[in-house]
């Protein structure tokens, strides 16, 4: 699993131009990571080869066990700089000066991906594909199974999986076909004839930055706004694009906006909630949904759904009284509903929210 402040140790990966050194440490000490803060500098003491590439170092009256070359020798004392406390105590080497200090460089990759996590991000949510409403079908009510397939269609088509979706193509588990509608294979909207630019990172060793045309003034930054970093390797049109990724994967959050039938906006958040332990001392994660319309005959309503083992827990904000009455008396339909299609309900919860919608 990716970790979780995946944009933070970007940055300091980019600042610092060194490997990471991760830590493990001491059970016997209870929230050790909490005595060092992000971008501390500390000196460590090598105590010991416990294995091969691993040591006990002493760090601020702490013994910690790293990974380090097998060059280090008791009694080195190197200098290391804090880079995130989760999901794992990380170091960096803080001066060449330090025994194990090598001349790697970072590679273009990171470099790119870390100027865009710095870049304003555009927007957070993804839209459709195309500008038309999910539902085009000629009844006034749209089939739902039809619909939430279309859903599922406009997050899975949405580029924001592309690279999983590669490893499934490349598996054979994944048609070309399906894969052919991402944006990262469509034309850019400004070009119809050349073919689309590749979507791999690049294999040199180049900076992100912005270019200025010789002998022209730049163009002025509107007041209040920021000046986006050029990324010369991914095209235009797609760097929002992967800036919502890096997004997703900073905040485990997928935000969906569009049209679901004419004229009928939608606004769909899934997002994973931190893993807890459940009765067996398994490690669970909890995935949350919650959609928020805004209906001609209801008003502005929020349903949250959110999955505990197998069962479900429904919750919904609306505007008015009226709804609140509507929704309550039709709850007994929708449990029975869900509960044919194999989804118990344990918890339902309707509440008045004037700023739902």
């Amino acid at each position: 699993m990716l970790p979780a402040n995946l944009i933070s140790t970007l940055k300091a990966l980019a600042l610092n131009d060194k490997p990471l050194i991760t830590a493990t440490p001491d059970k016997n000490v209870p929230n050790a990571a909490k005595q060092f803060e992000p971008g501390q500098k500390v000196q460590g003491t090598v105590q010991a080869q416990i294995s091969p590439s691993v040591y006990n170092v002493r760090v601020a009256n702490q013994l910690l066990q790293m990974q380090l070359p097998n060059s280090i020798r008791s009694g080195d004392i190197i200098t290391l700089q804090v880079v995130s406390l989760q999901p794992r105590l990380t170091f960096t080497l803080a001066a060449s000066s330090n025994p194990v200090s090598t001349p790697e460089s970072l590679s273009a990759t990171s470099r790119l991906l870390s100027s865009l996590s710095q870049q304003p991000l555009e927007k957070s949510y993804v839209r459709p594909l195309q500008s038309s409403p999910l539902w085009t079908g000629e009844q006034p009510l749209p089939d739902t199974t039809l619909l939430a397939g279309k859903l599922h269609d406009a997050l899975s088509h949405s580029g924001l999986f592309y690279e999983s979706h590669q490893a499934q193509w490349i598996a054979g588990t994944r048609p070309t076909t399906q894969l052919l509608l991402e944006p990262q294979n469509k034309l850019p909207p400004n070009q119809s004839a050349q073919p689309a630019a590749p979507q791999t990172l690049p294999a040199q060793n180049q900076d992100a930055r912005t270019v200025d045309t010789p002998g022209k003034t730049p163009a002025p930054v509107p007041a209040g706004s920021e000046q986006r970093i050029a990324a010369p390797n991914i095209p235009e049109h797609l760097q929002p694009l992967v800036q919502q990724q890096l997004n997703a994967l900073e905040t485990h959050q997928v935000l969906w906006q569009g049209q679901v039938w004419q004229g009928q906006e939608m606004r769909w958040e899934v997002h994973e909630e931190s893993p807890h332990r459940n009765a067996q001392g398994v490690e669970e994660g909890q995935w949350i949904t919650r959609i928020s319309l805004d209906l001609p005959n209801l008003g502005g309503i929020s349903a949250r759904l959110s999955f505990n083992g197998n069962a479900l827990n429904l919750s919904f904000d609306v505007a008015d009284a009226q709804t609140r009455d509507k929704l309550g008396s039709a709850s007994s339909q929708l449990i029975a509903a869900l509960s044919e299609r194999g989804i118990p309900v344990t918890h339902t919860q309707i509440t008045r929210n004037e700023y739902a919608g």
